[in-house]
């Protein structure tokens, strides 16, 4: 029988693996919770529209990177999310949990794209999704900021992260960059290749993110959205880089920087990382302050971020960031109900301890005690189960002795 493998670009997460995880996520939930967010949690399926309404039906992700499919029980168009905020925000609105006040709320999960797998690109990933709805000031967008440099100096990578910032404007301000973004392409339209030529009328802001050698001195003559902003989005702006700067933090303004969706406005960021010899984006927000409109809501304005879990993994990596799997003490015994006993006692106590399982003699349960990497070995032979007694082993200097069960915890000292 042929063996079953994971789809491509989905990725298992094995024990040998998770304590990473479960330090990034714990750190990371930990320091939202300091800020005052609440989690939120939306289903991963939702409704086709949803995306093609918010992202916009021009967009890479809609054109070509949904797992899309029919419902087999009443033909409802059905989409695995590509991101988190539409269905926060379609959640949001539905139980309109912003009717007596604002809402800071974050989110942790799988997203699906039907991309080419690669290190830091999978069709499976994870993000942290962070989200303020209805708040329309510059104060939230410096506080995501200033909290996002709060989680690269928790792991001890601030060094190596990199922030850019950019304004896009309102609707009015970024129609009219449209339109010299497309009077200027068609001047140059023998520069085009024909990913910008297909793109040029229905989403010429994407060709900015060109990789194509030849067109790079083009693009980089282009018009830009922040040489056009009105009062009101140069005044949000300038407040935000003044908030920036009196927090202490380093950026620089990237005239380029763009989202890949189409319903962010005004601020946007990223922060940036060299993961694999590469840069990679690590965490990416901005403003959508039309959103909840799109999706049937009242206007309210809000703003957020996703963080990639996989790829700031591979930073941490990259760092040396290794947490061990917790082990504080692994019971060798002859008798599993007596060492089950006492490992309840010591749970209780708020120790983490694992009892050995599957019989065998007491030599090669110390064998599995020595790779479970836990501090201490907890022995219970004949002679200590007669004696109502346990033997406690520091793995790490090798020192036994033997106590009263009641006195074993006072000896689990790390």
């Amino acid at each position: 029988m042929q063996k079953l493998q994971a789809v491509k670009g989905m990725n298992d997460v094995l024990p040998s693996q998770s304590a990473l995880w479960e330090y990034f996520e714990n750190t990371v939930a930990t320091i939202l919770r300091q800020y005052g967010y609440r989690n939120m949690r939306a289903p991963i399926v939702e409704p086709t529209p949803l995306f093609v309404r918010s992202i916009g039906d021009a967009t890479d992700i809609v054109e070509k990177e949904m797992y899309t499919f029919t419902d087999r029980l009443n033909g409802d168009q059905l989409t695995l999310r590509p991101e988190a905020t539409a269905g926060l925000v379609r959640a949001a609105v539905e139980h309109s949990i912003t009717y007596n006040a604002p809402q800071r709320v974050w989110y942790v999960g799988p997203m699906f794209r039907h991309e080419r797998p690669q290190k830091g690109r999978y069709r499976q990933f994870h993000q942290f999704d962070v989200e303020c709805f209805g708040y329309a000031g510059p104060e939230v967008d410096a506080e995501l900021i200033i909290l996002c440099q709060r989680i690269w100096r928790a792991f001890g990578v601030a060094p190596k992260v990199r922030l850019e910032i950019n304004s896009i404007g309102d609707a009015e301000e970024r129609r009219a960059h449209r339109d010299a973004l497309i009077a200027h392409f068609e001047a140059n339209s023998d520069l085009l290749d024909e990913d910008a030529k297909r793109r040029l009328h229905s989403n010429p802001l994407r060709i900015l993110d060109t990789k194509n050698p030849t067109m790079q001195a083009m693009v980089n003559a282009a018009p830009k959205l922040i040489d056009m902003l009105g009062a009101e989005s140069q005044t949000h702006f300038d407040a935000l880089r003044a908030l920036l700067d009196a927090a202490g933090l380093h950026y620089t303004i990237n005239p380029r920087l763009v989202r890949g969706m189409d319903y962010y406005n005004r601020t946007v960021f990223e922060f940036v990382a060299p993961i694999a010899g590469t840069d990679l984006t690590i965490t990416g927000g901005g403003r959508y302050d039309g959103l909840f409109e799109q999706l049937g809501g009242k206007s309210t304005p809000s703003i957020g971020f996703g963080m990639g879990v996989e790829r700031v993994l591979l930073l941490l990596e990259e760092a040396g960031v290794n947490p061990a799997h917790k082990v504080d003490a692994y019971i060798v015994h002859e008798d599993f109900s007596s060492a089950n006993v006492l490992a309840e006692t010591l749970r209780d106590a708020g120790k983490y301890v694992t009892v050995h399982a599957g019989g065998g003699k007491l030599a090669n349960q110390m064998k599995r005690a020595d790779t479970s990497g836990a501090t201490f070995a907890l022995i219970i032979g004949e002679n200590e189960r007669a004696a109502g007694q346990v033997s406690v082993k520091n793995l790490k200097t090798g020192v036994q002795t033997t106590v009263a069960h009641a006195d074993a915890l006072n000896h689990l000292v790390c």
